[in-house]
């Protein structure tokens, strides 16, 4: 069984104001595809992870990680995780 890949796609999709059916067309995927990946049901190819990544212009560590991210409030005012 593969591990979660944890992700900030929905973070990131709504600060650009971009739909998923836009990111879905844009990166060759069903927008239902990026509603699973983003509620964490799909863990997305290297190749589909590889091309949102360059869709917003950000690292894919950005956007994907094997670990949880930390809340944004966290990291943005500097909190350390316990």
């Amino acid at each position: 069984m593969s591990e979660q890949v944890h992700n900030r796609l929905a973070v990131v999709r709504a600060e650009r104001k971009v739909s998923r059916h836009h990111l879905a067309e844009a990166v060759g995927a069903h927008y239902q595809t990026v509603g699973y990946i983003e509620r964490g049901q799909y863990n997305p190819s290297l190749d589909l992870a590889l091309k949102i990544a360059r869709f917003f212009e950000l690292p894919v560590e950005a956007l994907f990680s094997l670990e949880p991210f930390r809340p944004l409030t966290d990291e943005i005012y500097g909190r350390k995780r316990p």
